[in-house]
């Protein structure tokens, strides 16, 4: 197992950055296999201004996205040789289900598991929770040039 990972270090990995940025640490991660990481909601976020007045609910499309960037760190954890200096592409996703809202004060559960890997591509579970209820799956696909 991978000790944790903080929020300087994951944007050492990823180019994304706020507001963008969706995972704000990685609790632990087993290279080649499992990750597991998380994202604290707050009001303070820009989606939030219309996503949707009074009614504050983080869009689905970015809970799917904090979802696929912690697979996409997973991904390169466990590809540090290979991959330096090199971006990584989501590809695609499969078998999405929004079951719960994520609101402002949620913490974001991350848990993601690889399915399958492959010279270019991998393919990844992704789950998110908040207080041990899952809001939120799918298959997802990442790659790049390595």
């Amino acid at each position: 197992m991978g000790a944790s990972v903080d929020i300087q270090s994951i944007m050492e990995l990823l180019p994304h950055r706020y507001p963008f940025l969706l995972v704000d640490r990685v609790v632990e991660y087993e290279p080649d296999t499992s990750i597991r990481a998380y994202k604290n909601v707050t009001m303070n976020e820009a989606f939030f201004q219309g996503h949707f007045p009074g009614t504050p609910i983080m869009p689905g499309v970015l809970i799917v996205e904090s979802m696929a960037q912690a697979c996409g760190i997973l991904y390169l954890l466990s590809n540090k040789d290979k991959v330096q200096g090199k971006l990584l592409y989501f590809l695609g996703m499969d078998k999405v289900k929004f079951r719960r809202p994520v609101v402002p004060g949620d913490r974001l559960d991350i848990e993601g598991t690889v399915l399958k890997t492959g010279s270019r591509a991998w393919t990844f579970r992704g789950e998110a929770f908040v207080d041990g209820k899952r809001v939120a799956e799918a298959e997802m696909r990442a790659g790049g040039r390595i």
